[in-house]
């Protein structure tokens, strides 16, 4: 009977350890985006929207051009693509990164082959 009370508290205790590493990860709010590129750093206005997985994306850049787009959170790792009108034609962007509490890191693919890494900040109210 002491064999099973001990295995039972040590199963209660792995279930609290694990619920409390699995914090929820909501991205939703405003943040700076930083993109490195070869001509230097690029920052960018970004509103997410967070709903369960789900996320809306809105970009603003440098000059004041606006694009929206969709994505996922899933964990601590966020994905989101947005397509933009350019003079070549449309141009897809997909980022990947990790979240870490108001801080995220990742790349992003700008069409084939071309990656740049970039960096984001949760900004305040």
């Amino acid at each position: 009977m002491r064999n099973i009370r001990t295995a039972l508290l040590i199963l209660i205790f792995a279930c609290l350890v694990i619920a409390l590493n699995a914090q929820e990860v909501n991205v939703t709010g405003d943040w700076e985006l930083t993109i490195e590129t070869p001509r230097g750093e690029m920052t960018w206005k970004v509103h997410f929207l967070q709903e369960g997985e789900d996320l809306a994306v809105t970009m603003k850049g440098p000059r004041g051009d606006e694009i929206t787009g969709e994505g996922t959170v899933k964990e601590n790792k966020v994905e989101w693509s947005v397509t933009r009108s350019t003079p070549r034609g449309e141009m897809t962007t997909t980022y990947k990164g990790t979240v870490d509490g108001e801080k995220m890191t990742g790349e992003a693919q700008f069409g084939p082959g071309r990656i740049v890494e970039w960096t984001a900040v949760k900004k305040g109210d």
